[in-house]
């Protein structure tokens, strides 16, 4: 008899997950990976340690709530040793595709036995919108379970080694990666680049989705700094950020605004928009790392889609 675990992108997912009743214990993964700095070894001490500094620092994480809601859920992730199918269930967009290449890079060192299985939402019913697994019927969740991609012995080890190279000191190797549809990961090697583009530019400082957030200002006119961060999470790509990270991002920006009731930019947010004028040395932090990279160490060349290193 085989045994099913489930593994989730969040807590939202996990409770409509559980009204499935699919066969199987469900697991959720509590993390944003996608920011702050990452080591190789997934689960480690030092991994853990690394990622509650980030979190305590940056978004006043207290260490009762690190350990109920992330340690306590990866511990009962380790406690199910008994389980031979094991799958996954993340989005396209970066958070998840980042999250999900952590999970397989535990999965590769200690359930070695299991067999591994990815389930993704996509286009459903012929449309070109991107559904997340939230926005699908449970109907088209069950298809979309029964459809399921098992990863082969490639794909896992595949997965680990872009995780490498996401913990790596330099994003060009990220960068070199070319061989994604080689393997069953339809979204990573978007994911991939739409992360690349969160080095700042080369043409003034900001990188992509700072850029968006002042283009959003500017284009929407938003009355309050709501109706900004409604646009921003309606026009934000692949990025699959949420209203916390974007609220810390705009208070980086917000030297750039004269006002967010209504919002507006100042003379100098415009030129810094039209790539007038940088404001690189405004936001360089020595402290600031994606993945295991310094982030303002790097400029992305955005008429090339070519990282540079300073």
């Amino acid at each position: 008899m085989s045994s099913l675990l489930h593994i989730t992108n969040g807590d939202n997912f996990t409770a409509r997950l559980q009204k499935l009743n699919l066969k199987g214990d469900v697991i959720t993964w509590r993390e944003m990976l996608c920011e702050g700095k990452t080591l190789t070894n997934v689960g480690s001490e030092s991994f853990w340690k690394t990622r509650f500094d980030f979190l305590h620092k940056n978004y006043k994480v207290s260490k009762s709530w690190f350990i109920e809601k992330t340690l306590k859920e990866y511990r009962s992730l380790c406690n199910h040793k008994q389980q031979d199918q094991i799958v996954l269930w993340f989005e396209y967009d970066v958070f998840c595709q980042i999250n999900m290449l952590a999970v397989i890079s535990w999965l590769s060192a200690n359930r070695k036995y299991a067999e591994i299985s990815l389930v993704c939402s996509r286009n459903v019913d012929g449309s070109p919108k991107m559904h997340r697994l939230n926005e699908v019927s449970e109907e088209q969740l069950r298809t979309l379970y029964e459809n399921r991609t098992v990863l082969t012995q490639d794909d896992i080890e595949y997965a680990d080694y872009v995780w490498q190279l996401y913990c790596s000191d330099n994003p060009m190797r990220l960068e070199n990666l070319s061989d994604f549809n080689n393997f069953q990961f339809d979204y990573l090697g978007d994911a991939i680049k739409s992360h690349l583009k969160r080095f700042p530019s080369i043409a003034n400082g900001l990188n992509d989705m700072e850029n968006n957030i002042l283009k959003q200002s500017l284009e929407k006119k938003p009355m309050d700094r709501n109706g900004l961060m409604d646009a921003i999470l309606k026009n934000q790509g692949n990025l699959g950020f949420g209203d916390t990270q974007y609220d810390r991002a705009i208070k980086r920006l917000k030297p750039l605004f004269t006002s967010f009731d209504p919002v507006r930019l100042t003379r100098k947010g415009k030129t810094i928009l039209e790539g007038k004028t940088s404001y690189y040395s405004y936001m360089r932090n020595n402290d600031v790392y994606l993945g295991g990279s310094l982030k303002y160490n790097f400029l992305y060349n955005t008429d090339s889609d070519r990282i540079l290193k300073l």
